[in-house]
């Protein structure tokens, strides 16, 4: 499998990355199934965080006795450095390590200010002194805190949401980085499972040599989607970009981006779901969409206490209580034309 030098951190990854957040849905047993497979076939770069319950653990389990094999990133959702070592003591034990090439702040509203002897960055610094990290990262939604962190020049990663979908400015970061030598790490690359034709995502990341996709993988099935891809590349050509071109217009504008930051919601409504189902209605099987199951989690709109939680934290500024009731609206019209298909 195909590795890249992931910028100055001089480590070499697989140019496919095992991004760990689904792991967390399924047991230990299946954990291990996947992630072992993905490492027979190649795949050396596992990323994690700590907010993902036991998706840590998972790794620990099924990867500890290939440890020197690998590389491993996490994240800390800290916001002082006391936390953040606590938070890297506890995924070091997890993870069954003393080490992890990677520590990175998980998505801080903010840059941590590099001169705070008790701040973030400050912790980070202390977490490599200490040999508990080789590098230091961060990841964000935001693209003005991503060019600013490349720009700062105290990160050795950067992760940010790069797909078929993104935009020029947004593409921007990519050149920003390989200027300073950061490496980046692509995540939502299949934009939260709108992108359905990952070949296409897949061939259009593919053409930039400093950037590394994590694969958000939960099923067998999807990590042999995506070895199969790596054994057999496929080009950016002309019907790959009309592939693309289709996917921009239909997903142009505003869209809930699936990245959960809105949640929890005091009324339960699972937010990252019920604000896009009309583009998941369109774009993936809907026969379970139609469930009464599914039918009382929408409901569950009618209950929004416009709190005002979610919106605050969506970092691409979205209304998402309008949006919830806009779908809401948008799924009750689907169901009554397709409920009896």
């Amino acid at each position: 499998m195909d590795k890249i030098r992931l910028g100055k951190t001089n480590l070499m990854v697989t140019r496919s990355g095992f991004g760990a957040l689904p792991i967390q849905r399924v047991s230990f047993e299946e954990a291990k199934k996947i992630l072992r497979k993905a490492y027979d076939s190649g795949i050396n770069f596992f990323d994690t965080a700590r907010m993902y319950s036991d998706s840590e653990e998972k790794i620990g389990y099924s990867l500890s006795d290939v440890r020197k094999n690998i590389v491993i990133s996490t994240k800390s959702h800290a916001k002082d450095k006391k936390t953040l070592l606590k938070h890297l003591e506890t995924s070091l034990k997890n993870l069954k390590t003393d080490y992890v090439d990677i520590i990175q702040l998980h998505n801080p509203d903010k840059l941590p200010d590099p001169d705070d002897s008790e701040g973030l960055y400050s912790g980070l610094l202390e977490a490599k002194k200490k040999g508990m990290t080789r590098f230091i990262g961060i990841t964000n939604h935001k693209l003005d805190n991503a060019l600013k962190a490349a720009d700062s020049g105290l990160y050795d990663t950067i992760q940010f949401p790069l797909s078929s979908l993104s935009s020029d400015d947004d593409l921007k970061l990519i050149s920003e980085c390989k200027k300073r030598d950061i490496g980046v790490i692509a995540m939502k690359a299949l934009s939260g499972g709108l992108i359905t034709n990952a070949a296409s995502t897949f061939a259009f990341l593919r053409q930039f040599n400093n950037v590394v996709p994590i694969w958000g993988i939960q099923r067998e099935s999807e990590l042999d989607e995506f070895i199969a891809l790596e054994k057999n590349p496929p080009v950016l050509d002309a019907s790959m970009w009309s592939v693309i071109k289709r996917d921009r217009l239909e997903l142009a504008g505003d869209f809930c981006r699936g990245c959960g930051y809105c949640l929890p919601c005091a009324a339960g409504i699972e937010i990252p779901t019920c604000a896009r189902i009309s583009l998941l209605l369109r774009r993936a099987p809907y026969r379970d969409f139609m469930k009464d199951e599914f039918r009382e989690k929408m409901e569950l709109i009618n209950n929004c206490i416009e709190c005002g939680h979610c919106k605050d934290h969506c970092p691409y500024k979205l209304d998402t209580p309008n949006l919830l009731k806009k779908e809401l609206k948008n799924y009750n019209k689907f169901y009554a034309e397709h409920k009896n298909d």
